[in-house]
């Protein structure tokens, strides 16, 4: 009897690792600015847009029961589920004083094993919002990011080829 109980407690505790290997994905941080995105030098020097979307990808993804760890590098053979992504634009127009017109562009692919399950392209823009006359351009770009982290870690519970995300619905 006692062997029959362990014999079935390694197979739960078993399952559950698998289940919980399952909903983790990989991502690289910083993730890195595409090659020819055509961004602002301040905007790459002064704000922090490479760590900040990775951060939140991996806070609103822990609500879905999603589990992200970081990489310094992740790509297509990378084992296990493995999110590729890259910021492709970042626009930062206007300022406090005339308002903001900001937006900010990322690509991604999403693998399992190398096999690519799913791909998106997300954008989101703002003007500041609530006081945005008293806030930064980094701090504006920064929610941006912040909005395009939850929409990628929705997108991580049901991931689809093609999806357009953000303001790109």
């Amino acid at each position: 009897m006692m062997r029959y109980l362990m014999f079935s407690a390694a197979l739960f505790c078993g399952a559950v690792s698998i289940a919980h290997a399952a909903d983790t994905v990989t991502v690289q941080r910083p993730v890195p600015y595409a090659d020819g995105a055509l961004v602002a030098g301040a905007v790459k020097r002064e704000c922090k847009l490479t760590e900040q979307l990775p951060d939140f990808v991996r806070e609103y993804a822990r609500e879905n029961h999603t589990e992200v760890s970081f990489a310094p590098q992740v790509d297509a053979t990378t084992p296990g589920r493995v999110l590729v992504m890259e910021i492709v634009d970042a626009s930062s127009d206007g300022n406090a004083f005339i308002g903001h017109h900001k937006s900010t562009t990322v690509r991604g692919k999403l693998y399992q094993d190398g096999k690519e399950i799913g791909d998106f392209t997300g954008r989101r823009n703002s003007m500041g919002g609530a006081f945005g006359g008293f806030k930064g351009s980094c701090s504006v770009l920064g929610r941006t990011v912040k909005a395009l982290g939850k929409d990628i870690a929705q997108w991580l519970v049901q991931p689809a080829k093609g999806s357009q995300l953000g303001d790109l619905e």
